[in-house]
C-alpha cells in the first residue's frame, strides 16, 4: 500500500505547476551566487514539463535528487533554501507531498533573504495560497496533516520541524479551513 502523501500521478501532476511556481519565485537567490549552476533551473522547467504530461514519473523519480544537490555549491542560507525548494518540486513526481516541501523551501528562501524575516514569510505563504487553483487546494487537501504520518517527506524528517514546519503548518491549516472550491484566505 502507498503513502497517502504520494497521490494519484494525476494530483502530482497538478501540483508539480503550483510547486514549479513557489520554487521559481526564489530562484534568482541561488542564480546570484552561482549563475552558471543551471540544476535549478532544470529541474523547474522538468517539473513543469512533468506537470504538462511532457515527461514521465519514472524517469523524473530518478532525477529528482539533482536540483538538491546543487545546495551545496552555494553557502548563503538563502541560495541553498532556493536550491532545496527546486529540488522539492522536482520530487513532486514521486511523492506530491513535496509540493509543499517545495513552498515551504521557498517561503524559508524568502524569509532569509529579507531584512524582516517573519513578514517576508508571511508574504510569500500568502502568495502560494493565492495561487492555488481548486484543483491545487483539493490535491494538497488529501494530504495528511504534518507528522501524522511516517512514510513520507511529510513524516518526522526536516520539513516537520523548525521554520520548514511552522511553514507547512500553515499552508495545511489554511487548506483546512475553505472547500477545494473555495479561495483561500
Amino acid at each position: 500500500m502507498s503513502s497517502p502523501q504520494t497521490l494519484s500521478e494525476a494530483d502530482r501532476r497538478i501540483v508539480a505547476a503550483w510547486a514549479a511556481d513557489c520554487a521559481e519565485r526564489v530562484l534568482i537567490l541561488f542564480e546570484m551566487e552561482a549563475p552558471a549552476d543551471g540544476r535549478p533551473r532544470d529541474a523547474i522547467a522538468r517539473t513543469r514539463a512533468f506537470a504538462h504530461g511532457e515527461l514521465d514519473a519514472a524517469g523524473e523519480i530518478r532525477r529528482r535528487f539533482v536540483a538538491g544537490r546543487a545546495a551545496n555549491a552555494v553557502s548563503s542560507p538563502a541560495a541553498v533554501a532556493a536550491a532545496r525548494a527546486a529540488g522539492q518540486a522536482a520530487g513532486v513526481a514521486h511523492m506530491g507531498a513535496h509540493a509543499l516541501g517545495a513552498a515551504a523551501y521557498a517561503a524559508k528562501a524568502a524569509g532569509l533573504a529579507a531584512r524582516d524575516q517573519p513578514t517576508a514569510i508571511s508574504d510569500e505563504i500568502s502568495w502560494q495560497l493565492e495561487h492555488m487553483n481548486a484543483q491545487v487546494r483539493a490535491a494538497l487537501q488529501q494530504l495528511p496533516p504534518l507528522g501524522e504520518d511516517s512514510a513520507g517527506p511529510l513524516g518526522s524528517g526536516l520539513l516537520s520541524s523548525g521554520l520548514l514546519g511552522s511553514i507547512i503548518r500553515k499552508i495545511q491549516a489554511a487548506l483546512a479551513s475553505v472547500s477545494p472550491q473555495e479561495g483561500v484566505p
